[in-house]
């Protein structure tokens, strides 16, 4: 029997959940960083701080100091053949390889330049209506939305990484 793969629910205040499941195969070290960091309650009360309609949404800045994980794609070595198309989530770093640490973005479109350039770890399997919604709420000059976009809480279903699920608390928003 094949091991069901993790997934993820962010809980987005004011909109419909988000589920993924993740791709342990193409980046191990970004799942398992990810889902330490959900399990943790790290998410909660985050933003989504950075939003480029027709491109991606952008959050999980968290509320402490994550530690920069080695980047899971082709620079660093690693052949990753998630594509960023609608709906994929990948680690957001700067343009040091092994920056990334908690930040992560939503594909709103397919983005082919990020193709082996950024650790996709993820594909959205419900809540796209969310993501539409978020991609186009207002935004300033530095594609902050006007208003914030507070991620609630991250349920987390570990199949065949921690053997178990379990859920992160509520935001204190």
């Amino acid at each position: 029997m094949e091991t069901q793969k993790p997934r993820v629910t962010i809980n987005v205040t004011g909109y419909a959940p988000m589920t993924f499941e993740l791709e342990p195969a193409a980046a191990p070290i970004t799942v398992k960083n990810f889902l330490d960091l959900a399990k943790s309650g790290y998410y909660t009360g985050a933003i989504f701080h950075r939003v480029i309609r027709n491109f991606m949404i952008q959050g999980g800045a968290g509320s402490g100091k994550a530690k920069p994980i080695k980047g899971e794609f082709m620079q660093n070595g690693v052949k990753n053949e998630l594509l960023h198309e609608r709906g994929v989530l990948s680690m957001a770093r700067t343009m040091v390889p092994d920056s990334a640490s908690s930040q992560f973005f939503v594909m709103h479109r397919a983005s082919p330049h990020l193709d082996g350039a950024y650790a996709a770890f993820g594909r959205m399997l419900s809540g796209f209506e969310t993501l539409d919604a978020i991609a186009n709420v207002a935004t300033d000059r530095a594609d902050r939305p006007l208003q914030d976009v507070v991620i609630a809480s991250v349920t987390v279903e570990a199949y065949g990484i921690e053997g178990q699920a379990a859920t992160t608390g509520k935001a204190t928003r």
